[in-house]
């Protein structure tokens, strides 16, 4: 299969899934379970990642995202649920955190910025889904004070990646978004650039939310890949319409 794969760490894999080929608005790759992809096919998309990453299927943790800033512990006492408790802990969940080993924790993402976070010192893991609606009410901040809380994380630990995901080049808003950013305080001479629209660049707002925590700059990476210019690769919700397949951004502990 094929993965877009990130060098955090030995002790860690990290990727995003790309579409595999096809030309259907779910092909070839997709496990995201709510966008409207059938449930065969989700589940043998599944199957083909479980093998690739060596785990069972009930160690692969992906949230129903719901633009929120809830964010959920994958410990032993989750895993220890059934599957029915599992999916309604899951629900409205936008950020997940883990420092289970060989369980692989996710989000989905088709323009939206995926961030995957690992504690280096800790061995723990995060996995954020920060559209512009997350990146407004601050969710890297909110998991990176979840992460030290839970594991006694130092933000300066942190290794961070922030992947495929739409660019501001792509990404026109209207006065209304511009404005939300504006009033929770972003420095919007570094995340607005004004063409006929505004556009916001939510790689840089979040880079700046990791920075702001104590991330090291050069702990950083960015992918710099724009889904929206690159949809034959990645899915793009602004090119394919909302009823397509999503990229799975994983991270685990080996």
């Amino acid at each position: 299969m094929d993965l877009l794969k990130y060098n955090i760490s030995d002790n860690v894999i990290a990727f995003s899934t790309k579409r595999g080929g096809g030309e259907g608005s779910y092909e070839k790759f997709n496990i995201t379970h709510y966008c409207g992809d059938s449930a065969e096919h989700v589940s043998a998309c599944r199957k083909e990642l479980c093998e690739e990453l060596n785990i069972k299927d009930d160690n692969l943790i992906l949230p129903r995202q719901t633009h929120e800033t809830n964010i959920i512990d994958i410990d032993e006492e989750f895993l220890s649920l059934n599957k029915t408790e599992q999916i309604q802990k899951l629900y409205g969940v936008d950020a997940i955190i883990t420092s289970v080993s060989s369980v692989c924790i996710g989000v989905s993402t088709a323009d939206c910025i995926p961030l995957l976070l690992y504690d280096a010192n800790n061995k723990a893991v995060a996995a954020i889904h920060a559209g512009w609606r997350g990146t407004v009410q601050r969710i890297v901040e909110k998991t990176i004070g979840y992460m030290q809380n839970a594991f006694s994380t130092s933000p300066n630990n942190i290794v961070a990646v922030i992947g495929p995901s739409i660019g501001v080049e792509a990404f026109e808003v209207g006065d209304e978004v511009y404005e939300a950013f504006s009033q929770q305080g972003f420095n919007m001479n570094i995340i607005a650039k004004r063409y006929k629209k505004w556009h916001i660049d939510l790689w840089e707002a979040n880079r700046i939310q990791l920075i702001n925590c104590g991330v090291i700059p050069e702990n950083i990476q960015l992918s710099s890949i724009c889904t929206y210019t690159n949809h034959n690769e990645f899915f793009s919700a602004r090119r394919l319409g909302i009823n397509s397949g999503r990229i799975f951004n994983g991270i685990m502990i080996k």
